[in-house]
């Protein structure tokens, strides 16, 4: 642990609304799914940029974390770059890029390729968090859609998709149904990325700043995407496609266009690293 800046209280964010933010993410874990309203707060960043996040971040964050920031797996991006700086300013906490390493792991879009464990938290920021806001424009419905379990438009939304493109063609936020009661927006991962929310070992909390909301999935918690028996969800397919740094085959791969070529690299920056090292490092798994 640094020395951190002087003049501001550690992790920025007063005592007061540290504990409003705490006893929310309670709640949001206490109910699957459920979107909890609460008092976003001003922080030195603009909103859409992972203020939701990094409120939740700042509010459980202790002295003897150790954090990890990503942006779409990539752990040298300029929003990821940026956050840590500031939380380290803020902070004097250790900063990590392997993710084995850290205890807590604030993510935009990606959930890491190796396997998280119980001593993990996994905070996401999210834009939208209403996976309602396809079919309905009004708060006030969503709302009330949710508490009456009324989802019969989102469904008519995937049939029509189908009848149109044959499929379903949602890529990221694809909507999923946390513990048999809520359809919840799991933010932009890709669809890669869904299943790993299926009962997965790691506390996963959501913050959207600019849309005051919280939500969570705990441990070991049913997270289903939304599917019919003839069009099952399915994931993206990287067949025949590999990784041109580490030449892995089973991780998620950005394209990259080179000169009059494209490439393929993961897009866990950390991970891909690691396989460079040992091919053999293990990785969590994803079910088709």
């Amino acid at each position: 642990m640094t020395e951190m800046i002087k003049g501001y209280n550690f992790a920025f964010i007063d005592e007061y609304a540290k504990r409003e933010i705490r006893r929310k993410i309670l709640k949001a874990v206490s109910i699957p799914g459920y979107q909890v309203p609460f008092g976003s707060r001003e922080l030195p960043i603009a909103r859409g940029w992972g203020t939701g996040g990094l409120q939740i971040t700042l509010s459980l964050i202790g002295k003897e974390d150790i954090l990890k920031v990503i942006d779409q797996g990539c752990d040298d991006s300029v929003n990821a770059v940026n956050i840590k700086r500031f939380i380290k300013a803020t902070t004097g906490i250790s900063i990590t890029a392997d993710t084995l390493k850290a205890t807590i792991i604030q993510t935009r879009h990606r959930i890491p390729e190796e396997e998280l464990t119980e001593a993990q938290i996994l905070v996401f920021q999210v834009p939208y968090p209403e996976p309602l806001r396809l079919v309905e424009p009004q708060e006030a419905q969503t709302r009330r859609m949710h508490a009456e379990m009324d989802y019969a438009k989102i469904w008519v939304f995937l049939y029509e998709n189908i009848v149109k493109w044959k499929e379903i063609t949602i890529g990221a936020r694809y909507p999923v149904f946390v513990n048999g009661r809520y359809i919840m927006d799991p933010s932009p991962i890709p669809r890669y990325d869904v299943p790993r929310l299926n009962y997965a070992r790691t506390l996963y909390l959501f913050g959207a700043g600019r849309e005051k909301r919280i939500y969570a999935i705990p441990p070991f918690t049913e997270v289903k995407p939304l599917e019919f028996e003839d069009h099952r969800f399915r994931i993206e397919d990287f067949t025949a496609k590999s990784c041109a740094l580490c030449g892995s085959k089973d991780t998620f791969l950005d394209e990259i266009v080179d000169g009059d070529r494209r490439i393929f690299t993961c897009s866990d920056t950390s991970f891909c690293k690691k396989r460079r090292e040992d091919p053999n490092i293990p990785k969590s798994s994803v079910k088709k």
